[in-house]
């Protein structure tokens, strides 16, 4: 398994709950702080007596407390400057009148002198309650410049800001020995200023101290910080290639089942008793040592096809330098001839059965023993199938049927209605027999017989329903049985691709719109993509405070039923903490997590094995550690898997919100990291989630996402299944047909 963050990503505020502030009145971060006011005296104790109370109120408590605001305006005086500048004897001059006290404040903007509005000089301090319409100015002398033309200097204070004690020196600059003082000098004030209240310049804490003049910094000019705040999206994702783990060769295998802890079910050491586990450990088990292997029987291929009335439409193909026309069941034949000629020229030994239906289910034989077709009632009873499936005899090896399988496809001819659901049901239950069959349906038009009946979205729901629950359960048929089923539809026809398509999500298939003249190399695709193990289910184990998150959520334990898997099939998981107020707490930033998976398959020859990995993480809530360490493709293989599984369950708007989450996660980290490589990547990958971002209302059929009764298109349809069960080969490979 891989992970697409070096470490387990815990966000800041999370992390905190179980750190020092954990006995913080939690509160939602859209609010403002509280300012919690102290009193500065206690309140008077109450009454002791009746005749206590009924007595007025002395006035001591509140004479202590004038008497000590006097006291502390006694301590608050303000310091006296040092003066340094050339005309220090005219400030020491004795004053005829007494110099007003200093007082503390901060000048607002517009009380700072200015040389442009002109008014009488205020022979009184200067009132807080009146408006802000009044303005500080007064008149400068002619010969006089104004001192405040330049820019306020942070690194220069003339004053010790109030409660410091200290007395502040100019900063000084030495040349060869002789101090000079690195401020000019100031000009004489003038006279009638000496009525003005004198203030005192409050810095900021963060200022810099005057015995520091080499330090440039301005505090006003905030210096760049490290990516610390909250990720947007979620960097916990895991990838699993099932393809690549289950086909690896392993030397060692344990025979019998693991032991495992009572409490979680995760699988122990056999000198482990209690969990949480720890370390990295990969170990492979036999479940049922004694269970018989299956025949070296190959798995069998079942060919539907669609043989009704609207397989005789035609269409244009350019022949050399004539333009002919051919039917759409002309395309299939060729098709399927080209592929039956192929394998038996590579897998002589693999067996190939014909299914065709229209109004009736053909199921046809060959030398050995003759076709067999259903009909009218026949194609109601699904127990009825069943057993017709069961009596037809399996199909030989290639090598003895290919010229009389040949001919029975160029014999086909079109005409009736479409009973795809009793054929599909019948296919399935015939490719049954061998573990890792697979089953091609192609067809061009809607199942509109009574079982499967999917034209009657509009006139009755109770029967859509009926259908929708049988394409559910053939679909889980398939899968416990070990088969593939994969659609293969027409380009430009309507067939309900969401309904029967179904049946290859469930199975690991794949659901594909192709023109008629393409139909020959998807077909070999389709052939091509074997099946190397069956009955596969994938349990993932997590802490308590890590659960699992995206389209159904199942706390720290989740497991999944994959089905069949083939060499690309591969799977993502998102987990993280819960932001939420839970019992549980986040894991601390710092300390290390155990992640366990189980995989749990058959193999080709019928053995149940086991496979568990256990992994062991970091965990941080540093947002830098984590971008540097993210692996976009996992990311976004993640993303893409999981908008698609939210929008065929018809949950359009969380599968935009899923994908625009992880979209700004994506973003940020390619900033972050500033990676060409990973700019073009994601570029391309953006195009192929344009239908979930931008154009998702195109692909259901009432162009509206704001409901989720919404059906989707068959373009709509094929498009997210294959999103849904798309891997990083895919995607990759999508992106360069598209350049």
């Amino acid at each position: 398994m891989e992970f697409s963050c070096g470490f387990v990503y815990v966000p800041p505020a999370v992390s905190q709950k179980n750190g020092q502030q954990s006995n913080v009145i939690k509160r939602s971060a859209l609010l403002p702080p509280v300012n919690r006011m102290r009193p500065r005296s206690p309140p008077p104790p109450p009454p002791t007596n009746s005749a206590e109370a009924k007595s007025p109120k002395p006035l001591r408590p509140l004479l202590k407390v004038i008497e000590q605001l006097e006291k502390t305006k006694d301590v608050k005086k303000a310091v006296k400057s040092t003066v340094f500048y050339e005309n220090e004897e005219f400030h020491n001059k004795p004053e005829a009148s007494p110099t007003p006290p200093r007082r503390t404040a901060l000048l607002p903007p517009h009380m700072k002198p200015s040389s442009t509005r002109h008014s009488p000089p205020y022979s009184q301090p200067f009132d807080s309650s009146s408006t802000n319409s009044q303005a500080f100015t007064y008149d400068l002398p002619k010969d006089e410049p104004d001192s405040n033309a330049s820019l306020w200097d942070p690194n220069y204070s003339d004053t010790t800001p109030e409660g410091t004690g200290g007395e502040v020196k100019p900063p000084t600059e030495t040349n060869n020995g002789s101090t000079k003082a690195l401020v000019p000098p100031l000009p004489p004030r003038p006279s009638f200023m000496k009525s003005l209240p004198l203030y005192l310049v409050l810095l900021p804490t963060s200022q810099s101290s005057s015995s520091s003049p080499q330090k440039t910094d301005s505090p006003l000019i905030p210096s760049p910080k490290a990516d610390k705040s909250p990720l947007s999206g979620n960097p916990n994702v895991l990838l699993v290639s099932l393809g690549k783990l289950l086909s690896e060769e392993r030397g060692q295998i344990t025979q019998g089942e693991p032991t495992s802890c009572s409490q979680c079910g995760s699988v122990l050491d056999s000198g482990q008793r209690n969990c949480p586990l720890t370390g990295h450990r990969d170990g492979l088990f036999s479940l049922c040592p004694d269970e018989k292997p299956l025949g070296a029987a190959d798995p069998l291929l079942l060919l539907c096809i669609d043989i009704s009335g609207s397989m005789s439409i035609t269409a244009e193909v350019s022949e050399g330098e004539n333009v002919v026309h051919k039917s759409r069941l002309q395309f299939v034949q060729e098709a399927v001839l080209q592929c039956v000629q192929k394998l038996s020229e590579q897998q002589p030994g693999m067996r190939v059965g014909l299914i065709t239906f229209n109004h009736q289910v053909t199921m046809h034989g060959n030398e050995i023993f003759t076709s067999h077709s259903l009909s009218n009632a026949e194609l109601i009873d699904c127990n009825f199938l069943k057993e017709a499936a069961a009596s037809f005899p399996t199909p030989p090896p290639l090598s003895q049927t290919r010229e009389y399988l040949q001919k029975q496809v160029m014999g086909l001819s079109e005409g009736g209605t479409t009973a795809l659901g009793p054929a599909a049901l019948l296919s399935i239950a015939i490719a049954s027999r061998q573990p890792e069959s697979k089953v091609i349906i192609c067809t061009d038009g809607k199942a509109n017989t009574e079982l499967g009946n999917l034209e009657v979205e509009d006139l009755d729901a109770r029967t859509l329903l009926s259908s929708t629950i049988f394409y559910q359960e053939l679909g889980l048929y398939a899968a416990n049985q070990g088969v593939t089923v994969s659609v293969l539809s027409i380009e430009g026809t309507d067939c309900r691709l969401d309904e029967l398509g179904r049946l290859a999500d469930r199975t690991g298939g794949t659901v594909v719109i192709a023109s008629p003249n393409k139909l020959h190399s998807e077909f070999e695709h389709i052939i091509e993509n074997r099946t190397i193990a069956t009955h596969c289910t994938v349990t993932l184990l997590l802490p308590q405070s890590l659960p699992i998150r995206g389209e159904r959520e199942a706390g720290h334990k989740v497991t999944r039923e994959v089905g069949n898997v083939d060499p690309d099939t591969e799977i993502t998981f998102q987990f993280g903490a819960s932001e939420q107020d839970t019992e549980v707490l986040a894991p601390a930033s710092g300390s290390h997590v155990s992640i366990q998976l189980q995989i749990r398959y058959r193999q080709r020859r019928g053995r149940t094995m086991l496979r568990v990995i256990t992994a062991d993480r970091e965990v941080t809530d540093d947002s830098s550690a984590a971008l540097s360490s993210l692996s976009l493709a996992i990311v976004q293989l993640n993303s893409s898997q999981a908008s698609a599984a939210l929008a065929v369950r018809g949950r359009f708007l969380d599968a935009r919100r899923e994908g625009e989450l992880q979209r700004k996660l994506i973003e940020r980290a390619i900033e972050h990291n500033s990676s060409a490589e990973d700019h073009q990547t994601y570029q391309e990958w953006v195009k192929t989630m344009e239908p979930i971002y931008n154009k998702i209302h195109n692909f259901t059929r009432r162009k509206s996402v704001v409901s989720d009764s919404q059906s989707l298109t068959d373009a709509g349809a094929a498009l997210l299944y294959t999103m849904k069960h798309s891997n990083r080969k895919s995607i990759s490979r999508k992106n360069e047909h598209k350049f």
